[in-house]
């Protein structure tokens, strides 16, 4: 079976989510004997952390200059290509060939919920074009779907598949004596562990800083870019000097002994697709308290760690519910071991190339 990947995902961003989800899907199905795969690339691809992991036969890739990037992101694909055929984009463009059979994936509503104005309009015309054009449909968890048919209630279900991420094999429980040159002063099972954006409101990066103030606990920053003056100020103000650090750069098999070694990951955005540091969290032992809401409930292994409408105060009482009771804090490992153990790229690439075959047939 013929497949054409868009890798314009690579082009338009250096890492993220999405273009995780691509990298892994994309060193899966160019060793599948099952599909015969060309690969629509911009020149600028290399620029991506993720496209750096994968190796590709040049022969199988359309190079296109990334000169009309900033408009060509927008325009569908408009090939000669004669036989029948998959086309998968990375991000959110079709391809108007009749031949070809069309599969979006869709990854979040954070736009429509989160953001106004005329950069949401564009996006959200990009993506509704995309899912209207397309024979497939992958939301990437059950609270994404609902999201889908709610802003797009003409689409029809049995379009749509709902193919969970995975979550990289490098996260996964250290063994207690492991030696590792960590980059701050917290002793283990100290600290609390904030990850990645911090300046979307939705994330409330500030709840889990208040948090950690009530709890009295220091909280470790990984991602998300330098810290502001501003977020200096503050966190000085509120933690004071000595109860948090900011790690950037961070590789992953770094992040997995963070993980391992904090006392707990506060999660506390209210909207995620589906949240892959809940998963990569739980799978190294690290207790989550997250909140009650969008993808978080399909995701989390102990439900009573997921808040409903969170505040400082309730994150702060679960902390020192986990403090104070280290048998709840042990269960809430294994039930997050136990979810995490559901969630693997490998699972999340079998379904998507059975979904690719059951649209071929169909």
């Amino acid at each position: 079976m013929e497949v054409f990947l868009d890798n314009i995902i690579f082009s338009l961003q250096k890492s993220g989510g999405v273009s995780v989800v691509w990298e892994q899907h994309l060193k899966r199905i160019l060793v599948d004997q099952d599909f015969q795969c060309n690969v629509l690339e911009y020149d600028s691809a290399n620029s991506n952390f993720f496209r750096q992991q994968i190796s590709i036969n040049s022969d199988l890739i359309d190079l296109k200059t990334s000169r009309l990037l900033f408009l060509n992101r927008y325009l569908n694909i408009n090939s000669k290509e004669k036989g029948r055929h998959i086309f998968h984009s990375s991000y959110y463009r079709t391809e108007n060939n009749k031949n070809a059979i069309n599969v979006t994936t869709v990854h979040d509503f954070t736009y429509e919920h989160f953001v106004k104005g005329i950069s949401q309009k564009i996006h959200s015309w990009q993506k509704n074009n995309a899912i209207n054009n397309s024979e497939g449909i992958i939301c990437v968890s059950n609270s994404t779907k609902r999201d889908l048919l709610n802003y797009l209630p003409h689409i029809k279900e049995n379009k749509i598949k709902v193919i969970y991420n995975g979550v990289d094999n490098s996260f996964h429980l250290l063994k207690e004596d492991v030696f590792f040159d960590k980059k701050h002063n917290f002793e283990d099972f100290s600290y609390a562990l904030y990850i990645g954006d911090r300046r979307a409101k939705y994330k409330n990066f500030y709840m889990a800083v208040d948090a950690c103030a009530l709890a009295n606990i220091p909280l470790l920053i990984v991602g998300g870019g330098e810290l502001s003056t501003e977020e200096l100020f503050n966190l000085q103000k509120k933690l004071g000097d000595g109860n948090f650090f900011a790690l950037l750069g961070v590789k992953v098999d770094d992040l997995n002994y963070y993980y391992n070694k904090a006392f707990c990951l506060l999660y506390p955005s209210l909207y995620e697709g589906f949240g892959i540091p809940v998963v990569e969290a739980q799978r190294t032992g690290c207790p989550v308290i997250a909140s009650d809401s969008s993808s978080i409930p399909e995701i989390i292994g102990n439900q009573y760690l997921a808040i409903k409408d969170p505040t400082p105060q309730k994150i702060a009482k679960r902390i020192q519910e986990l403090v104070l009771n280290s048998n709840l804090r042990k269960e809430a490992i294994e039930l997050g071991l136990e979810k995490a153990s559901t969630f693997s790229w490998e699972n999340s690439y079998n379904q998507t190339s059975e979904f690719y075959k059951e649209l071929y047939k169909s």
